[in-house]
């Protein structure tokens, strides 16, 4: 049985007074739905405020990317090797901001993925597509070749230590959300990729889904059979309504 997983990416978000004020507003729903991993993403330079506020309770956290390189001169990045000393768990890989605004190819994604995993991160893949895409009925194609250049880059068993991300790129902080039924059915669909490789690795890999889940879809969203969680945005930036996610994810 998959534990279900809800992690908030704050994205180029937070002060120090409202990262105090929502980690200690997690902690309730993190208690109260014991079932469900709790996880934030800050951004980088609040990881250690983060890491202090959570060394009492059960609230996981990582970055939000990490550099293919671990140390040298490399100006603006931060290395698997600098969050995994700060405690971080985990690190987003491949977001579709990444990809989109900074020119991430797959292949840069999937060696980020190598360097995160061995470095002692869990790296969370982002996968998905763009509207253009989905029009055209190319998802499938797109979600295929995006985890083909990690496991042709780290193999199919790595992704037994890794979670999967399906974010529909157009459905990301636009207020669209994708219907439950089409997102399992990607869901279902990069599980049935991943099976024909490695049955067992299917069956263990948590499949996120992320692009508006908020408190009045998550429910329903984490119902599907193989939809493990969600990776959340805008949502996650508030205590209360990042709760209720939690909260459909453990009902």
């Amino acid at each position: 049985m998959r534990q279900a997983l809800v992690m908030g990416n704050w994205k180029l978000n937070a002060t120090k007074a409202s990262v105090n004020a929502l980690v200690k507003g997690l902690v309730t729903a993190a208690q109260e739905n014991a079932n469900v991993e709790v996880a934030v993403c800050p951004p980088v330079v609040f990881i250690p405020q983060v890491e202090a506020l959570t060394a009492d309770n059960t609230i996981s956290y990582g970055a939000q990317d990490c550099d293919v390189n671990t140390a040298g001169a490399f100006t603006g990045e931060n290395s698997a090797v600098m969050l995994k000393e700060f405690g971080c768990k985990y690190t987003l890989v491949g977001h579709s901001e990444r990809r989109v605004i900074h020119g991430e190819s797959s292949e840069v994604v999937a060696e980020k993925f190598a360097v995160a995993q061995e470095n002692g991160l869990v790296p969370v893949l982002c996968i998905g597509e763009t509207l253009e895409q989905f029009e055209a009925g190319e998802t499938k194609a797109v979600v295929e070749a995006q985890l083909q250049a990690v496991v042709t880059k780290s193999g199919i068993a790595s992704l037994n230590n890794a979670v999967i991300a399906y974010e529909p790129v157009w459905a990301i902080g636009t207020g669209k959300t994708a219907t439950p039924e089409i997102a399992q059915d990607i869901h279902a669909h990069i599980r049935s990729w991943l099976a024909e490789q490695d049955a067992a690795v299917a069956n263990k890999v948590q499949i996120l889904y992320g692009g508006s889940v908020k408190g009045a879809n998550a429910a329903e969203l984490f119902g599907q059979a193989d939809i493990d969680g969600g990776l959340v945005g805008g949502a996650s930036l508030d205590a209360v309504e990042f709760s209720k996610v939690i909260a459909g994810a453990s009902a």
